[in-house]
């Protein structure tokens, strides 16, 4: 069987699973953004991507729990700066 490419939110980054996709305005599965960012065809928040940046760190600790290398704020940071320019959310 053929491993699946591992997909993430275009928003946040989040890995998506079939339990975490956002929904259309009709109700249909949304495969670009996760449930917390994309909502009833909408983003859930309005905010910049620094914003979302400074968001997704408040959840570095689950992160790093089910991690083998251990970020701090600066290193995860750091890494969603050169992460996020790259989803489709940020792209102008």
């Amino acid at each position: 069987m053929e491993k699946q490419e591992q997909v993430f939110c275009q928003s946040c980054g989040m890995p998506l699973t079939d339990d975490h996709y956002g929904k259309n305005a009709d109700g249909s599965v949304n495969s670009d953004y996760c449930q917390y960012c994309f909502a009833d065809g909408a983003f859930t928040s309005d905010v910049t991507m620094d914003q979302m940046i400074e968001e997704c760190l408040q959840y570095l600790d689950d992160f790093n729990k089910d991690s083998e290398q251990k970020m701090t704020p600066d290193q995860a940071r750091e890494q969603m700066k050169q992460f996020f320019p790259t989803l489709k959310r940020w792209q102008a």
